[in-house]
């Protein structure tokens, strides 16, 4: 008796999925910002310390803090960050969040912080200047 030798093709679901660079919601620079930011323990007073030395580890900075003052829901502090774009494009304005729960997330400018980032495009203009 002869054995027969067939072919398996492998399950469709195991191909990995094809994934375009300009959909991912975090880019790679926010990510390893916000990666350094999940160790923050907590209090409130080192909250301007912590982001500070995340994003200098990002290549950016922090511009200045302040009270969230209800300008974000369910937000304490907010840190306004300046941090490298991908591919050598410059640099942008990126929010650090201290929520209630003491927890520091990142958010992209909204037209609800649309004053608060034409301030801090305003202020890099004047450090550079300097």
């Amino acid at each position: 008796m002869t054995a027969s030798v067939e072919a398996h093709a492998a399950p469709a679901a195991f191909a990995p999925p094809v994934v375009d660079k300009n959909e991912l919601s975090l880019p790679v620079t926010l990510l390893e910002l916000e990666l350094s930011l999940a160790a923050f323990d907590g209090d409130e007073e080192s909250f301007g310390r912590t982001v500070r030395v995340a994003a200098q580890a990002s290549g950016g900075e922090l511009l200045f803090e302040l009270p969230a003052s209800g300008l974000l829901p369910d937000c304490h502090k907010i840190a306004v960050l300046h941090i490298p774009r991908e591919a050598d494009q410059g640099k942008r304005i990126v929010l650090a969040v201290l929520d209630t729960d003491r927890t520091i997330r990142l958010e992209e400018p909204t037209e609800a912080t649309a004053g608060l980032v034409r301030l801090a495009e305003a202020f890099v203009d004047v450090l550079k200047r300097i």
